[in-house]
């Protein structure tokens, strides 16, 4: 059996038939390759890594769920000339992101499959939107689905909360740190940049970053210091240095040394210097303090304490910086389908609420 199913598009409610919830559709900007997309055609680039395999993480997700057999129930209720046109819906309103890595997911799996879209990373869609449709071969679009979902709705979540972060921050940036998922620490923080977040250091090899257990191993933080500033004299490096502070002393001391000393020193932590208060609220004094002595002589970074309710206050202390785990250790996934059948599943999603 051949020839191409469609369905009826879904309709949206009034409130997100706004012009910001309606575009033309277009096709993708991006052109693939036999190795997935053009990095040059991308809205937002991933962070450029030394050796991550971005396809190569896309391979190995697709092996995971085919297994040594591949897809049973496709093979065993899908023919294998059938075509089909399926749907990409939001279930609840944020950004979305994942769009780029989706469509590698695709082209890996089949690359005669067709995507188009009316968003792109980083744009907001609204929940009932319709925001993208794949065409082809039935079989590979089903193969596709749950891998694509699951790098889509992952970045949108991480996305989502990075804006809402970003916006509350300002006139500071957000950044996220290395808490991410094992393997996909480059996804996660492309998805921090598509939320209009900026990224911390990509692994231990960009960056020194001088924490709490290599100022004791070293018997202190000026003793810290030097040893990172001989190392990168001795090897002939030149990359950001910083350095976790937890107390007023030992910002004093790292100042101190800086003043004696000449350090490659470009950013002082701030670490646990918002203190939560019982009734809820918190106590900026401590990061003012530190942020008034620091005075402008190196970069900034809050760290500790962050949510959305504190962000803000945070923000209006001058800090260079402000760094949260929580943007991808605490992610929670965007709701997106893709569907075949648009008129069922705005049927079952009027019944559940969530369309």
């Amino acid at each position: 059996m051949s020839g191409i199913l469609s369905f009826p598009s879904i309709v949206l409610p009034d409130w997100c038939s706004t012009s910001s919830c309606r575009r033309g559709v277009r096709m993708a900007a991006a052109h693939t390759t036999h190795a997935g997309l053009s990095l040059e055609a991308m809205a937002i680039k991933p962070p450029s890594h030394p050796t991550y395999d971005l396809n190569g993480i896309v391979k190995l997700a697709l092996a995971e769920d085919a297994g040594n057999r591949g897809d049973v129930t496709c093979m065993a209720t899908i023919p294998v000339d059938m075509e089909v046109e399926a749907c990409f819906l939001a279930k609840e309103d944020g950004i979305i992101a994942g769009i780029a890595l989706a469509e590698m997911v695709f082209q890996e799996v089949d690359p005669s499959l067709k995507v188009e879209w009316s968003r792109e990373d980083g744009d907001y869609v609204c929940k009932g939107l319709q925001f993208g449709k794949v065409y082809g071969r039935a079989h590979s679009i089903v193969v596709a689905e749950r891998i694509a979902l699951n790098f889509m709705q992952r970045m949108s979540g991480i996305a989502t909360l990075t804006k809402a972060m970003a916006d509350a921050a300002y006139p500071a940036y957000i950044l996220e740190t290395r808490k991410t998922a094992p393997g996909l620490r480059l996804v996660d923080k492309w998805a921090v940049l598509i939320g209009g977040g900026r990224n911390h250091r990509l692994g231990l090899f960009d960056m020194v970053l001088i924490k709490d257990n290599h100022i004791s191993i070293a018997w202190g933080i000026s003793n810290a210091l030097r040893s990172v500033d001989q190392y990168l004299e001795r090897e002939n490096l030149q990359m950001e240095v910083e350095v976790e502070t937890r107390t007023l002393v030992e910002v004093k001391e790292v100042l101190q040394y800086s003043s004696q000393m000449k350090t490659s020193l470009t950013r002082i932590m701030l670490d646990n210097m918002v203190i939560p208060l019982p009734n809820g609220d918190v106590d900026m004094s401590m990061l003012k303090e530190a942020v008034e002595l620091i005075n402008g002589k190196f970069e900034t970074e809050a760290s500790g304490n962050v949510t959305l309710k504190t962000v803000h206050k945070i923000g209006q202390t001058g800090v260079t910086y402000i760094s949260s785990g929580a943007l991808t250790h605490s992610v929670t996934a965007l709701d997106i389908s893709l569907k075949i059948d648009m008129g069922l599943a705005l049927e079952v999603g009027r019944r559940t609420k969530r369309a």
